[in-house]
């Protein structure tokens, strides 16, 4: 008890950094992610195939490098971010892809009967997207995005490459500093607390499309 009271300060500003991360990204990249899907389904061709080209790239490549080349690389042509944003941006970019193809997966599952019935019954495009198609997609995805939000509470630690203090690197330099394993087990239980209470809610949220 000894060995956790003195290093909770620093895995407590660990966690800060990491909840900060995490709110920031997914507050961003779900409706990001839907406006990408939006223009790729709906979009002309060729600006459908750019966002299919990003969408590649994003997917094609590991995170940790995609942050390497936000950080390390960009200053090389001129633009220079500070780490958390450099953090923020490669976040971003990364789970908007991801997004962006699960919500296209949730567009093209609802029937195109049911937009020719909108049409027929005189609703607005916007207003019947809103109210009978968005709910169906919602419905569709919100599995898949949920596992990307999990995903997406571990993915933070992996800012340690740019030499931020998230909630990892905190236990790592405790671990390393006490040379004792409980740093990490109290990291380890962090994670599980947080993991849990995003997947309740988000366990609510899907009650809520169940129809």
């Amino acid at each position: 008890m000894g060995l956790i009271s003195e290093i909770m300060p620093s895995l407590l500003n660990g966690l800060q950094t990491t909840m900060l991360l995490f709110f920031i990204i997914v507050v961003t990249t779900l409706p990001l992610g839907f406006l990408v899907s939006l223009v790729r389904v709906y979009s002309p061709k060729p600006i459908s195939w750019l966002v299919q080209v990003y969408i590649y790239v994003m997917r094609g490549t590991p995170l940790l490098l995609q942050l390497m080349f936000v950080f390390f690389g960009l200053p090389l042509v001129g633009i220079t971010f500070d780490r958390f944003t450099a953090a923020v941006i490669a976040f971003i970019l990364n789970y908007a892809a991801y997004y962006a193809e699960i919500f296209r997966s949730g567009i093209l599952s609802v029937p195109t009967a049911q937009f020719e019935a909108l049409k027929v019954l005189g609703i607005g495009k916007v207003r019947g997207f809103r109210r009978v198609i968005l709910p169906q997609i919602l419905r569709v995805v919100l599995p898949s995005v949920g596992n990307e939000v999990i995903s997406l509470v571990k993915d933070t630690s992996l800012i340690y490459i740019l030499g931020i203090g998230e909630l990892l690197r905190a236990g790592q330099i405790a671990a390393n500093t006490y040379a004792s394993l409980v740093p990490f087990l109290a990291v380890g239980v962090f994670y599980m607390i947080i993991t849990g209470v995003v997947t309740l809610i988000l366990n609510q949220i899907e009650k809520r499309f169940t129809f």
